[in-house]
């Protein structure tokens, strides 16, 4: 383990083994620091945070801070983060607004500089946020999920695996899971094929996907009866996942509108 002289790290922080500690890092009380994992110049992490294993911090990051909600009222609340993250320069991360409530961050994770998340959030496995994606409070990404720069993303919005959200976009619809958007509003404009080939996805499973997608989008249906007649076709994992994506969300999935040059 290696802590730098400057660094402030509170004797009741628990820090694993060959943990890195740069320069003017402070380290409040009740921090964990899972092994291997390295937290660079300046970086400030508070209370009621956890960090896992072979996660890299890099410098000016704020982890754990208090939510940016008017109704927090200063009570416990957490700050959750798995294994082999890699969290870039001057990113903010909040801890849960609401007592015993936590935002929480998998495995794996590439979050870029300058990117906001806000508290409550929850972030799957694997998903890449670019610099400057900003999370509003509550906003759920399942895995496997690209985050373009620049964008803004409404507090509750769910983001569904294997999306792509294009850069400078609004969110303030639920993504559905492997699907293409962008724009202000985002609206989807076509199946995120490029990740499903990246993933190994098979083509009849690929195809499954693409017939329900142009039943769900393209057929004039309404939501409710595109599900229905979706139900009735084959179903692979990703028809099935998209259906249950659907059926729990209550903002309501991305419209549908054409091609993105006609959203500007």
């Amino acid at each position: 383990m290696g802590i730098h002289p400057t660094a402030m790290v509170s004797q009741r922080a628990a820090i694993g083994e060959n943990v890195e500690i740069g320069p003017g890092v402070i380290i409040e009380d009740d921090v964990t620091i899972g092994d291997n994992t390295v937290v660079m110049a300046n970086s400030y992490i508070r209370s009621f945070t956890d960090i896992g294993k072979d996660c890299r911090v890099h410098m000016y990051t704020v982890i754990g801070h208090d939510p940016q909600d008017l109704d927090f009222t200063g009570e416990k609340s957490y700050c959750r983060i798995g294994d082999r993250n890699i969290i870039r320069e001057f990113v903010t991360i909040h801890r849960g607004t609401k007592p015993g409530s936590a935002t929480v961050i998998g495995n794996d994770n590439f979050i870029m500089g300058q990117t906001h998340i806000a508290h409550n959030c929850r972030l799957g496995d694997r998903n890449i946020l670019a610099n400057t994606a900003m999370l509003a409070g509550y906003v759920e990404v399942e895995d496997d999920v690209f985050i373009s720069g620049h964008n803004v993303i409404h507090q509750f919005s769910l983001i569904g695996r294997m999306s792509i959200v294009s850069g400078l976009s609004a969110v303030n619809k639920d993504v559905p899971p492997f699907m293409s958007v962008g724009g202000r509003p985002a609206v989807v404009t076509g199946v995120n094929n490029i990740a499903l080939k990246r993933a190994g996805v098979s083509l009849p499973r690929r195809r499954a996907l693409k017939k329900a997608y142009k039943v769900l989008y393209l057929s004039g249906f309404n939501t409710g009866q595109a599900v229905k007649r979706i139900r009735k076709m084959a179903q692979t994992p990703e028809v099935a996942h998209l259906l249950a994506f659907i059926a729990r969300s209550e903002r309501g999935i991305c419209r549908h509108e054409g091609r993105m040059e006609d959203r500007w």
